[in-house]
């Protein structure tokens, strides 16, 4: 901290601690000055059934993939989002761009922006459309999978044993810090999420988030393709 006189106020410090440690790359050797808590040995083992966490671990996400959502139904999405459109009911519909109206009805009901300025399906009122990568379609029975990495470099899949309303596609950010809590399960090198055991922090790594979303479409296109292949 360069020399400052007043210092400023520890909450204002507190603040910046945080910010940059929410941005910030967890494998990173210079962000602990101790060993941080990382995943217990053997963790990737499957044929470990099942033990629980003995303490606290921050982790980050590297991806997200919603499991109730065939890749197909994620690509077809994503495709019509870029062009502009979006369907409601079996009505395909043309979301306002730029300076347009950002109200427009649909089968007789008008749709408005909601009161913090975002309407249905997270679009910014008077904006562009959002980028079809980001469009959040989560609901109260999705079901999601994270790859999470620990302060050692460790990846582990996480899977939502009970919903958990901050994550889905378009609400979670890659890089976002995750405190998981003692007593979190491990399952056969799956971690088992829940609203207890897992502590939503926040924060993203920018270069990180920006490419997966620009590549995400192209990645299911291809987990596509394999599929198709695998079954014939």
């Amino acid at each position: 901290m360069p020399n400052r006189n007043p210092l400023p106020p520890l909450p204002a410090l507190v603040a910046t601690v945080k910010t940059r440690f929410l941005a910030a790359d967890l494998t990173h050797p210079a962000l602990f000055d101790s060993p941080a808590p990382a995943f217990p040995p053997n963790a990737s083992n499957p044929e470990v059934k099942e033990v629980k966490l003995t303490w606290d671990i921050p982790v980050q996400v590297l991806d997200i993939e919603n499991l109730s959502r065939s890749k197909w139904e994620q690509v077809e999405e994503l495709e019509a989002v870029a062009r502009g459109e979006q369907t409601k009911g079996r009505k395909v519909i043309r979301l306002p761009i730029g300076e347009e109206e950002d109200e427009f009805a649909v089968d007789g009901q008008t749709a408005q922006q909601t009161a913090n300025g975002t309407d249905r399906s997270g679009l910014q009122g008077r904006g562009p459309a959002p980028l079809a990568t980001t469009v959040n379609t989560a609901s109260k029975t999705s079901t999601h999978r994270l790859v999470l990495q620990d302060c050692k470099g460790q990846k582990l899949y996480g899977l939502e044993l009970k919903r958990i309303d901050k994550i889905g596609i378009g609400t979670l950010n890659i890089g976002e810090k995750i405190i998981l809590k003692r007593g979190a399960i491990l399952a056969r090198g799956t971690l088992l999420l829940d609203p207890a055991t897992c502590i939503i922090l926040g924060g993203k790594v920018e270069a990180w988030q920006k490419e997966w979303v620009e590549g995400r479409l192209a990645r299911l296109r291809e987990a596509v393709g394999a599929d198709n292949r695998n079954t014939r």
